[in-house]
């Protein structure tokens, strides 16, 4: 399920077990999935109450003044703030990683409820990003003339919420590889396929876009200027096989809490 990549500089302590936190329960990070998902409905809130107020009003030609103020003054801020993110939390995840993975198996098993939490609010963007913002630029483009790329769904959808997602994807796969002794040195191909996948959708992207200007203006989604999306599903798939991971990993870290909590009987 996952292809090893050697890497000599990075050493793995065998997992250790303190005694008073192995009887300890192992808590589900409920405050980081509640604050993280509370964050996400006021974001896809806010956009969708921007999309609402100023799409038909000032929406409707790139060329004009307010166009520039109110949408594109948006996209620039999305755009120098996603990748500032990008370009500072990664390398900082890469240089603070632990050089010797010595995390006892209820903080490595405590590791993977984050995880699990983590995914959780992906699917809560995913599904925003699908069934509200994607629905919202087919709508956008039956009624509306395309006068350039530069659409008020578009600007929500392409240069926000998938940017986010695939950021977000990235930072996860590198925090995951750098923090989870199950996966340093080597790299996990399921995880790999599900990141990888919004950057492959991108030359699709780009000719889906371009036909739509020139050529194609239905916007039915089984029309083949769209068949290429396809590759964004097929990567959602992998998730089952990082998922299966994940919880194999976990039913053996529960098992070594479990033993740690019978073997000692303090605060039982």
């Amino acid at each position: 399920m996952a292809s090893v990549i050697q890497n000599q500089s990075i050493e793995i302590a065998q997992p250790h077990s303190d005694a008073a936190e192995a009887v300890e329960a192992v808590k589900f990070p409920w405050l980081t999935l509640t604050s993280l998902s509370l964050g996400l409905l006021l974001l896809a809130g806010f956009y969708r109450w921007y999309q609402n107020t100023y799409s038909f009003t000032v929406g409707l030609d790139y060329f004009e003044p307010e166009f520039q103020t109110y949408w594109m003054s948006l996209f620039w801020i999305q755009l120098i703030v996603i990748f500032s993110l990008g370009a500072f939390i990664v390398p900082y995840l890469w240089f603070t990683r632990e050089k010797v993975l010595d995390i006892s198996p209820r903080q490595e098993l405590s590791r993977y409820y984050i995880i699990l939490s983590i995914l959780s609010v992906g699917g809560l963007a995913l599904y925003f990003a699908l069934n509200l913002f994607t629905e919202a630029d087919a709508a956008w483009h039956q009624v509306t003339i395309r006068d350039t790329d530069f659409t008020p769904t578009h600007i929500v959808l392409f240069y926000a919420f998938i940017p986010l997602m695939a950021i977000g994807l990235i930072f996860s796969f590198v925090w995951i590889h750098t923090r989870m002794p199950d996966y340093v040195g080597r790299v996990s191909l399921p995880l790999a396929i599900l990141v990888a996948g919004p950057l492959l959708i991108g030359p699709n992207l780009g000719y889906n876009e371009w036909g739509h200007t020139f050529f194609y203006a239905e916007e039915l989604f089984g029309a083949p200027i769209h068949w290429g999306f396809v590759t964004l599903g097929w990567a959602f798939l992998a998730l089952s096989g990082f998922l299966y991971q994940c919880f194999a990993r976990m039913a053996r870290l529960t098992d070594l809490v479990g033993e740690n909590y019978l073997e000692d009987p303090i605060d039982r």
